[in-house]
Formats: C-alpha cells, structure tokens, sequence
C-alpha cells in the first residue's frame, strides 16, 4: 500500500493518491470546518477501501437494476393474462424472455450492454421494447 500527496494542478487541488491491492486511487480533498486539506494516510486508506468496495458490487447493482426493469415491462402487460383476455404469442415470446434475462446475460458486460441508454436517456436493447 502507499499513500502519496499529488502534486496539485489547476485541476486537482489537494489531491492523494493511494494504492490497496495493486489498484491505485487518486481521491480529492476534504473539507475540515470550511477549508479544504488534503487527506492523511488513514483517511485515504478508508476512502479507498470503499472504493473498492463500491467497483466489487458493481456487478450486483446492474444485475438489480436490469431485474427492477424487467418487473417494470412484465407488470405493464400483466393485464394481458387475464382470463378475459386472450394473450397474443408474441407477446407471451416477449414476456418469456424477459423472464429468462438474468440466466441468459450472466456476465457484467451483457449487463452493459442491457442497461445501454441512448442520448434522451431511453434503453437502446431491443429486449425491451414490446412487440
């Protein structure tokens, strides 16, 4: 592990750097009653332990927000299984699959690109748009 203060630039004032596991992570300052200072060692060593911790779930966090999704786009047609109702076959396909998504994407870079999100901020993967 080491701790190491950055030598400050117009954009990186009171900046450290600090290396846990062989990942190194350059955090900013901190504010102590107004004034901004650099962090000590024990300082940086907790920011960076959750740091790590925070890009260890990524994985998990995608995973439950694809799976929030998908309960969002299968309650939206949930009316459709109604008895009353007779359920078209692609959209029975569709919901199917839907179904099937976190057993079929199991990597986080299927995640990536499940979560893709065009400019206006609309997913871009076709799974989800409805038949």
């Amino acid at each position: 592990m080491t701790y190491k203060i950055l030598t400050e630039t117009q954009d990186k004032k009171k900046f450290v750097s600090y290396t846990l596991d062989g990942i190194t992570y350059e955090m900013g300052g901190v504010f102590d009653n107004g004034v901004l200072r650099v962090m000590n060692e024990s300082e940086a060593l907790a920011r960076a332990e959750k740091e790590k911790k925070w890009s260890s779930e990524s994985a998990a966090r995608k995973l439950a927000d694809i799976k929030n999704i998908r309960k969002q786009k299968l309650e939206a047609t949930d009316y459709m299984a109604n008895s009353d109702y007779t359920m078209p076959e692609n959209i029975k396909t569709w919901r199917q699959s839907l179904r099937d998504l976190p057993q079929n994407n199991t990597t986080e870079t299927q995640y990536d690109a499940l979560l893709a999100r065009d400019s206006d901020g609309n997913l871009t993967n076709a799974i989800w748009s409805k038949p």
